[in-house]
């Protein structure tokens, strides 16, 4: 150490080994640009992962980060993006004063003014319109109870069924999987099952890169006595591929061709748990029927996975007698996202490897607070993993916040964030209020999306900390607080909820995304049926009791837990109450899942079609508590190259940003290791194009083109990726967002769109 950072965590990512098995020990990271006076309590926020942390402050800024050692998530350990990123807090870019459009430029103006126009607007188009002419749409970025706040207020308040976040893009599947196999969401395992599994096994996820301290973890058990076997899925040469024991590099959207190959090698050689499967799941029949004809051929015709190398991973798979899987955006983003996922579930269902020390599944997030969305429903769904279907589900939320259950919107499944879009197209959304993020950038189809923002019938509210590129089309321009100048709550991939308390004011007239929802339900006079204010709480912590009442009785129970219960020492994970005060490991312990008709989510889904399951139907089937397995035959994907196009074009993340660079590309030493968009190609492509490593190349589809330099690696021949990072506010010289190209086209179940998979042509500029 220094005495400003234990390490260059730029240079070394993952930082040191400390081998281990069975208690991961502790190892502090730090970073400041000066000494601290005080040390604040948070998390980080820079991906789904929920390290642990503590805020350096001193003059009433933040100068550093520190790892909290005593968390159960992280032992002090932070990646780059962690130790970095909070340089943005105090970047000279920061909004500052509430902006509204007159003409072609921003005039600023006091909030009341700002909020003024907003809450004439939604009256007028309320009035007009009727409330569904109301859409929000949200991000990944808030806390819990901002959320919470939200959710109310649309829900409630304004009773609009359009509602929906950007977890849309990163997470979506990882609820609907969750919901279709075991009854509600809900992550069954833990982070500590890394410290004691056996085997793991990683599909669409670059977990090095995506979650780099999870991936430290992992280093120190690969490291340690009995190292687990580690099975990876990803069509990229990435740093994790290159420690697995095996690595299938399938085809674009074969995902399922390769897990049904997987599930029927396991069945074929009895490598299943009969007795578990008898008493604890429905469905197995036909998952043997429709895997029956994936013969390790079938797989290497379709997915050009070849045979051995199939069978050397599902042998691992098959005997071992613990199993950790891990599944993100290579799945999610993907054709037959849901599908492919729920073949995971199968995977651990079929074996009985769930509930126990081991053991886990992670569906895991793209963004630190994307659980929270789910849970309270801001993403859509209704608070407390309820039923929309279910009316007794409805009265409970009415009763709660005694209103009229006729207000709450569920006369039909919630809207979906492409679907709000397409209304925004079509005329019948009339107002959107975007909070923290930046769909001008991170949306597929760009050329569409700016359309739509640009539309005279549009009155566009945007919420944020800086001016994005979608803040420059916004209406209004509400600047917004960041992690660290507000407090709040969050809960990560496995189910720890950590407390960020506030270490420092916001700059000049910026407010927490609560106070402003607050504000506006003042101002919009929402009551309830006694006419009492609808929302009843001003601060954060009123905000988490209420909470705490929403959620008790459900399975994300946090009626336990309080803020004081969640300052000092570790996260704690939910469900936390009076069976579990200290919160529960694990789902499902008993092999009884939340699969009841009168408590589940939802009543499924077909996996092809996204049809509704009726409650009738669901009722027939019996799931009385088991877990459901469903089965789906591989489809192909509905573009692919062609002779016009002849290339596939894949889009993901690297480990020095996050989302649009709205923060990390203010922190100057990630920016400086990665300033710009790139288009990873193999050398043998590379070859046949005439095409030498840094020249710049046309990424061209049927919607549109980026520009960006060519970067060689041993990706699969015909397949280009490019990181989906890079947008415009800090360089608009020439197109290079790579949701310039992608399809406009989503999964049939969790509506997440296919980000992974489309024809492309190239040339060199």
């Amino acid at each position: 150490m220094n005495g400003r950072e234990t390490r260059n965590s730029v240079e070394d990512v993952w930082g040191p080994r400390t081998p281990y098995e069975g208690l991961w020990p502790s190892r502090v990271d730090q970073r400041v640009s000066a000494e601290p006076e005080q040390w604040i309590q948070s998390a980080c926020v820079l991906c789904s992962n929920g390290c642990a942390l503590d805020i350096g402050v001193k003059d009433g800024k933040i100068v550093g980060v520190r790892g909290r050692a005593e968390d159960r998530v992280n032992q002090g350990r932070l990646g780059p993006k962690g130790l970095h990123a909070w340089e943005a807090n105090h970047h000279p870019d920061r909004l500052t004063t509430p902006l509204i459009r007159r003409g072609d430029r921003f005039c600023e103006v006091g909030w009341d003014e700002a909020m003024e126009l907003i809450v004439r607007r939604s009256k007028e188009i309320r009035d007009r319109h009727t409330s569904s002419a109301i859409g929000f749409y949200t991000s990944g970025q808030l806390f819990l109870e901002e959320y919470y706040t939200l959710a109310v207020l649309g829900k409630a308040g304004l009773g609009t069924p359009h509602m929906d976040g950007n977890t849309r893009l990163c997470t979506a599947t990882a609820g609907a999987a969750l919901k279709e196999s075991f009854g509600t969401d809900g992550q069954p395992g833990s982070y500590t099952d890394l410290d004691t599994t056996e085997a793991l096994f990683s599909i669409g996820h670059n977990m090095a890169e995506q979650q780099t301290v999870l991936w430290m973890r992992v280093l120190d058990r690969r490291r340690g006595p009995n190292p687990p076997k580690l099975v990876i899925v990803d069509p990229r040469p990435v740093a994790s591929t290159l420690e697995a024991d095996v690595h299938l590099a399938p085809k674009p959207g074969t995902n399922v061709a390769v897990l049904n190959g997987l599930l029927h090698i396991m069945i074929e050689r009895g490598w299943i748990d009969e007795r578990y499967i008898h008493q604890h799941t429905v469905g197995f029949d036909r998952l043997k029927q429709t895997v029956g004809k994936w013969t390790p051929d079938a797989v290497e015709r379709v997915a050009d996975v070849p045979t051995p190398k199939l069978r050397a991973a599902a042998e691992i798979l098959g005997t071992t007698r613990t199993l950790v899987s891990t599944v993100l955006q290579g799945v999610y983003q993907s054709m037959q996202a849901t599908a492919a996922a729920c073949q995971v579930n199968n995977l651990h269902l079929i074996r009985g490897l769930l509930g126990r020390d081991g053991c886990g599944i992670y569906q895991m997030n793209g963004q630190p607070t994307a659980q929270n969305t789910r849970e309270t429903g801001a993403n859509g769904d209704l608070p407390g993993f309820r039923n929309w279907e279910n009316p007794q589900h409805i009265e409970e939320l009415a009763r709660l916040w005694n209103v009229s259950a006729d207000v709450i919107p569920h006369w039909a499944p919630p809207t979906h964030a492409m679907q709000i879009f397409r209304y925004c197209e079509q005329g019948s959304i009339r107002m959107l209020w975007i909070s923290g993020t930046n769909p001008a950038v991170s949306l597929p189809d760009l050329p569409r999306i700016r359309k739509i923002l640009d539309k005279k019938e549009l009155f566009v509210v945007v919420q944020d900390a800086f001016m994005t590129e979608t803040a420059s089309r916004a209406d209004v321009v509400l600047p917004a607080a960041l992690w660290g100048e507000k407090a709040g709550c969050f809960t990560n991939v496995d189910r720890t909820v950590h407390l960020s308390h506030k270490a420092v004011d916001p700059p000049g007239q910026a407010r927490s995304d609560l106070d402003i929802f607050v504000d506006y339900a003042r101002r919009m006079d929402f009551r309830d049926l006694d006419g009492a204010p609808l929302i009843k709480w001003r601060t954060p912590e009123e905000a988490f009791e209420a909470w705490k009442a929403c959620s008790k009785g459900r399975p994300c129970d946090y009626s336990g837990m309080s803020y004081a219960k969640l300052t000092g020492k570790s996260g704690i994970q939910w469900p936390c109450n009076e069976q579990f005060p200290d919160g529960a490991r694990h789902l499902y312990a008993n092999g009884h899942f939340n699969t009841d008709p009168e408590y589940c989510e939802t009543f499924g889904h077909d996996l092809d079609t996204g049809a509704t399951v009726t409650p009738t139907q669901y009722r027939a089937d019996h799931p009385r508590g088991r877990a459901i397995i469903k089965a789906s035959d591989y489809i192909a994907p509905y573009e692919e190259p062609d002779e016009s196009y002849p290339l596939w074009l894949t889009t993901g993340r690297i480990v020095y940003h996050f989302h649009t660079r709205t923060k990390t590309g203010r922190a100057s030493a990630l920016e400086e290791i990665a300033p710009d968009a790139f288009v990873e190609m193999n050398p043998e492509d590379a070859m046949a194009y005439g095409i030498e490593e840094g020249d710049m190349l046309e990424v061209r589809s049927r919607r549109g083109y980026a520009l960006a330099p060519a970067r060689f690696s041993a990706i699969r021949k015909g397949v280009m990726f490019m990181p989906f990072h890079y947008g415009y506010w800090d360089d608009n010289t020439r197109p290079r967002a790579a949701n310039e190209v992608t399809l406009p086209e989503w999964d049939p179940v969790s509506k997440q769109p296919h980000y992974k998979l489309c024809a492309v042509r190239i040339r060199r500029t």
